[in-house]
């Protein structure tokens, strides 16, 4: 799938600068970073789940 935005001046610049730095297309890192958002997201909420059902555990077996 392929998606359209639009980019200040500025934001492609920075863009094309770090892709360079890498050895990448910019829509490669764009791609990359998107992927790390929505990956790093899901990783914390699933340890703030974890932490706050294993400190509460003992609680929801008395309650159940």
């Amino acid at each position: 799938m392929e998606l359209s935005i639009e980019l200040t001046e500025s934001q492609f610049e920075k863009i094309q600068e770090k892709a360079k730095h890498l050895g990448i297309l910019p829509k490669q890192l764009i791609k990359v970073a998107i992927n790390d958002l929505l990956n790093t997201h899901d990783e914390n909420f699933l340890s703030a789940a974890d932490y706050v059902l294993n400190k509460n555990k003992e609680l929801y077996q008395r309650l159940s």
